[in-house]
């Protein structure tokens, strides 16, 4: 398989070739859509040095950070679908005691369909695990793809898109546009069933109302002003570390990075002072795109402005790039923690109760992830219900939502729909209900057949038999139902 582009074929060609591709694609067995994803997962351990290199040379990214946060969870995403696609997919039967009595001799079966050509709008930071993830969900539920690559990570691209070649797809079942942002705006356009994006929330915003115009469904996974707790029963310097880690974790290029820190008044003071050696040792990060550093910088700015201050003085040492800084004494009105951001930087609010915490945390318009630190797990559970976050993790930061098995999604500004585990995997199909009825006898024929005819007796019998709050009004019931279907055969 090879690169097929605006260069070489205008979109709707591209469009046309992959429909093609995927109609053939869709009627193949489930476990025969997995074969690919064997020899996907395999070909990642052997190119896992070249695909390193490929996002070293887009982002800067560290081989060992590359093969932790892409390579090795792509790997065991592939290992998932392996182990439950087929399952997942395969039709349902519903059970003939769910089926009401006025229905008697039809059988339902629930298939899922594939969507049938899924447009999907990469993203950078995480180029090979966040678009591989999708893709290969995507072609795993018997659709065809359309992709256009983030323009900022290019050479990983390409490295994803060749291993996808090599692993078997049919040639034309995955299409590679051009990384560009044009690209994206016509795949936007385009004769497409379904979208999913990864990106900015304004971005998405417009994305939206263009699909919408059309009533293309979409899945937009966008950003996030995480939000991390630190309850008086917490050890505040293991929840400082999260923190820290949380909010410098790939530069701080994530979309579940730590934005906000709520910290219980009892631990506030223990918790500064662990973040306290951090930020001393810390050095300046560089950037993917110079403009999150400048919008980090005006965000801190404008806390700063309103009252609030820097915690530690960041070194000056000449180096290129943004340090990571921890805005104290923040309030939750303020930019800092009310705007999506992509650099490394957190603000910390101390709180009294739990329900001042949950009340500030309100306030924030995005609801992707959040986090709690206590020594009472089982207490979370208890009011995590009243986090609006795609997911809540418990004692730990970010990693936990790359579990395979598990969806990953957002609400409010943090976009709708999800990807990953089971949920994802579904979310690229649509359910078709096929119902079989047997036998002759309808009923419901004489409503048209006979206009004059009464169907009264017959669905008051019904409804006594199905829902009478006696035990005599439901066998009275059954005695008239089958009574009237008597007399109407």
């Amino acid at each position: 398989m090879s690169a097929i582009t605006q260069a070489a074929f205008p979109l709707s060609e591209v469009i046309r070739r992959c429909r093609q591709q995927q109609e053939a694609w869709s009627r193949l067995p489930v476990r025969e859509r997995l074969h690919p994803v064997a020899e996907l997962r395999r070909l990642l351990v052997a190119e896992r040095d070249a695909l390193c290199d490929a996002v070293g040379r887009d982002l800067g990214k560290p081989a060992d950070e590359a093969l932790a946060a892409d390579v090795l969870p792509l790997a065991d995403a592939c290992r998932f679908l392996q182990q439950e696609a087929a399952r997942l997919l395969r039709p349902r039967r519903v059970p003939n005691r769910l089926r009401p009595v006025w229905l008697m001799g039809q059988k339902d079966t629930v298939h899922r369909r594939p969507r049938g050509l899924v447009g999907i709008i990469g993203t950078w930071n995480y180029p090979l695990f966040l678009n591989g993830v999708q893709i290969v969900q995507a072609l795993t539920a018997g659709n065809g793809v359309v992709w256009k690559p983030s323009e900022v990570a290019p050479a990983s691209a390409d490295a994803l898109f060749g291993l996808l070649g090599r692993a078997g797809y049919p040639a034309g079942l995955v299409q590679q546009l051009p990384a560009t942002r044009e690209a994206g705006k016509d795949l936007a356009e385009a004769d497409v069933d379904h979208v999913v994006f990864t990106g900015s929330s304004a971005v998405g915003h417009a994305l939206a109302a263009t699909l919408g115009r059309r009533l293309v469904s979409s899945t937009l996974e966008l950003s996030g002003v995480d939000a991390l707790f630190v309850l008086d029963d917490a050890d505040p310097s293991f929840a400082a570390r999260a923190a820290w880690f949380g909010a410098t974790i790939n530069r701080g290029q994530t979309c579940l990075a730590v934005r906000r820190a709520f910290v219980h008044r009892s631990v506030y003071a223990a918790f500064l002072d662990a973040l306290q050696p951090l930020l001393a040792a810390a050095r300046p990060l560089q950037l993917a795109l110079s403009s999150q550093g400048d919008q980090a910088e005006r965000l801190v700015r404008d806390a700063v402005a309103q009252g609030a201050r820097l915690l530690g003085a960041p070194p000056e040492d000449g180096t290129k790039g943004l340090v990571p800084q921890v805005v104290v004494e923040a309030r939750p009105e303020m930019a800092v923690c009310r705007e999506a951001s992509f650099a490394p930087i957190t603000a910390v609010l101390p709180f009294d109760t739990l329900e001042d915490a949950l009340r500030m945390d309100a306030q924030c318009p995005y609801a992707l992830g959040a986090s709690v630190f206590t020594a009472n797990p089982a207490a979370v559970e208890a009011w995590a219900a009243r986090l609006r976050a795609g997911s809540v993790t418990v004692n730990d930061v970010v990693v936990s939502t790359a579990h395979p098995a598990t969806p990953f999604g957002g609400r409010g500004e943090s976009g709708w729909g999800v990807t990953q585990g089971a949920e994802g995997l579904l979310e690229m199909t649509v359910p078709q209900v096929v119902s079989v009825r047997g036998g002759r006898y309808r009923p419901h024929y004489e409503l048209t057949a006979n206009p004059g005819a009464s169907q009264g007796d017959l669905v008051r019998a019904l409804l006594d038999y199905g829902h009478g709050a006696t035990l005599g009004q439901r066998l009275g019931g059954l005695v008239r139902l089958v009574r009237a279907m008597w007399r109407r055969r």
